[in-house]
């Protein structure tokens, strides 16, 4: 589909392979791939995954852009944003087979999604702003109230945190944690039955269960990146 994302149809899923050869970073070519297969994806799939390549999920945010003038790096993270509230809102079930790393904005996509499966392993799974002098966005620290343990909440946002395979579930980064010769094959079992929902059950039940969240970010967006500054490091 892109020279970052592959798209294939397996039975009634959508399967989406985010891999740029390097860190798998979100930009506005990642971003703009990953939007034109979730359109497509919407027309013809009962379930979409989304993974990464052996390794990596997503090392988050291209940190070309976020150390660039404030008006570019702005741009992205609110793109950022738009992307994670499609998700956190998409019509159909959206799981994450998270093949490894997961940092910043890669996190960010294991909060939005509906389920997560994960690899055991020492991976680094989570939110690292803070570690690197970049203060959470709203949208950020409300995705993580949302999903992740209580008892986590303070260390793995304030104290940026990071998981392993087996804490990430404790955390709630992650659903399950699997041996990575498993990962695809319980991710596809998952995402089959979940294909399975009928939208008129499915749908507004989601809508139900999530819109306040993304009234709140939508809502507070415009002052929520006013205050987004880059990396001290």
């Amino acid at each position: 589909m892109s020279d970052v994302l592959t798209y294939r149809l397996d039975g009634s899923v959508a399967v989406l392979v985010l891999d740029d050869g390097k860190a798998n970073v979100f930009n506005d070519h990642s971003i703009g791939a990953i939007h034109d297969a979730l359109d497509r994806a919407q027309q013809e799939a009962g379930a979409v995954v989304l993974t990464g390549r052996p390794g990596r999920f997503s090392g988050g945010f291209d940190l070309a852009v976020m150390g660039s003038d404030p008006h570019t790096m702005r741009a992205l993270v609110r793109s950022g944003a738009e992307l994670l509230l499609r998700i956190w809102e998409f019509p159909r079930p959206v799981i994450v087979a998270c093949t490894g790393h997961a940092v910043a904005a890669g996190a960010m996509f294991l909060l939005a999604a509906d389920y997560r499966i994960g690899v055991e392993g020492e991976w680094s799974i989570g939110l690292n702003e803070v570690g690197i002098g970049m203060p959470l966005p709203v949208f950020t620290v409300e995705l993580a109230r949302a999903r992740l343990d209580p008892r986590q909440f303070t260390a793995a946002t304030m104290h940026a945190r990071l998981y392993d395979g087996a804490g990430a579930v404790d955390a709630g980064y992650l659903d399950e944690a699997v041996p990575g010769e498993q990962l695809l094959e319980r991710v596809m079992t998952v995402a089959t039955e979940m294909a399975k929902f009928e939208p008129s059950g499915y749908l507004p039940s989601k809508q139900r269960v999530r819109q306040a969240l993304a009234d709140h970010v939508r809502a507070s967006l415009d002052e929520d990146m006013s205050g987004i500054t880059p990396p001290a490091t």
